[in-house]
């Protein structure tokens, strides 16, 4: 099986890496060259547009920012359809709302293409280690045909069901750490007008009832001073922009993410939309 990586950004190069090291052929592409050197040196080949990139792949993946850019890639102007030959399968690994994947999903359908969504969660480190968790929607046998090459790229894989199943547990999942991020950022603040030692603080939080992910991974980013996480405010909001909006649509009230959303929207205005999302705190 041939496979094809778009964006080779702070998640997506990990992974495409991964498939790298799982010995797949690979060809990737980015609108930043510079992010491929790794994975020619690995053994990649490069293309200079999605077009060329889906003509020599048999499947595509892409991992990238936003919606708008998921729909340029896949049928702007040398989009991925344009290469594409029919039977092949586009793997959406970034985050869409549930919409967005239908709709993407309605495109490709006349062209021969298959799609199945496969969103990432648990953090840039783990997807840099191989065990990052990977949440797919779509047909079984779809997923069956490519569990190996996700199995590459991730540790606990889930079938979550149909096409659009995984935009909605992965928006879920986001969700809940936005929530324990500013969670744990009063918690820390508490500890340290508190008086108390913070990396003791760390600790006792860890091995206590309030332990949770967020804390054991992104309080130490916080703690540290680095709060490289890997993930800027933007893509917080857009993410609990889902959030809110699933919310509507189910007629489930989301006081708790709501009020995160206007405290990400006030870290946002003070530190810019490219800063990390753990400087909300």
């Amino acid at each position: 099986m041939r496979y094809g990586y778009i964006g080779l950004g702070h998640l997506g190069g990990h992974l495409a890496a991964n498939l790298l090291k799982a010995g797949y052929q690979v060809t990737v592409h980015d609108l930043d060259r510079s992010l491929a050197e790794r994975h020619l040196a690995m053994g990649a080949a490069w293309a200079d547009n999605p077009q060329a990139l889906a003509e020599n792949s048999d499947a595509v993946f892409t991992c990238l920012p936003s919606p708008a850019i998921s729909k340029r890639v896949l049928v702007g102007p040398h989009g991925i359809l344009e290469g594409l030959k029919p039977g092949g399968t586009w793997i959406e690994m970034s985050t869409l709302g549930r919409e967005d994947i239908m709709t993407f999903a309605a495109l490709a359908a006349p062209r021969g293409i298959s799609v199945l969504e496969s969103p990432v969660t648990g953090g840039v480190h783990r997807a840099a280690t191989g065990d990052i968790t990977i949440l797919a929607g779509g047909e079984k046998w779809l997923f069956d045909q490519h569990r190996p090459a996700l199995q590459a790229m991730g540790d606990e894989i889930f079938h979550m069901g149909p096409l659009g199943s995984a935009s909605i547990i992965k928006v879920i999942t986001n969700m809940l750490a936005f929530i324990h991020l500013v969670a744990a950022g009063e918690a820390l603040m508490l500890a340290k007008r508190g008086g108390l030692d913070l990396a003791q603080a760390f600790r006792a939080i860890k091995a206590s009832s309030g332990n949770s992910f967020v804390h054991e991974t992104e309080s130490q980013l916080i703690l540290n001073g680095s709060y490289d996480v890997g993930f800027t405010m933007d893509l917080a909001l857009k993410d609990l922009g889902f959030a809110m909006r699933f919310g509507e649509e189910f007629r489930v009230p989301l006081a708790l993410a709501s009020q995160t959303a206007q405290i990400f929207k006030q870290a946002q205005q003070a530190y810019g939309g490219s800063a990390w999302s753990t400087q909300v705190v």
